[in-house]
């Protein structure tokens, strides 16, 4: 069993930063098995892909809604994935999920992923 705990939510003002963080952990987890990933979901919309970011980190991808604001990392040492979010707009805001795929690839596919956290809350103001 893998739990996902997220954090670094928040308010803020349209063109402000957040950083988003996720610790893994786990009784027999490797971090750097995992494949991760961040998803996020609005009031009444389906939670939607953002970005991944492979086993070593060297793969990333992003949605097109955030290319160019929103940038992924991870440190398979301290078992945590980084979501850097700069330029921040209303339409931004959402609870924002972390998962993780084990032995995957980088996917934007939901339901290729085996763990999920609790998410958190960002919330944009214009």
């Amino acid at each position: 069993q893998v739990q996902l705990v997220e954090s670094g939510g928040g308010l803020v003002q349209a063109g402000g930063s957040l950083r988003l963080s996720c610790a893994a952990s786990g009784r027999t987890f490797t971090f750097s098995d995992y494949a991760m990933g961040w998803f996020r979901q609005a009031p009444g919309t389906e939670r939607e892909f953002v970005s991944t970011i492979s086993r070593s980190g060297r793969t990333i991808t992003y949605a097109d809604s955030v290319k160019g604001r929103f940038t992924i990392s991870r440190d398979n040492a301290k078992n945590t994935v980084y979501l850097q979010m700069n330029s921040l707009k209303p339409e931004d805001t959402a609870v924002y999920y972390c998962a993780a795929d084990l032995l995957g690839g980088v996917t934007t596919i939901r339901s290729e992923y085996d763990y999920w956290g609790q998410g958190t809350q960002v919330t944009v103001s214009s």
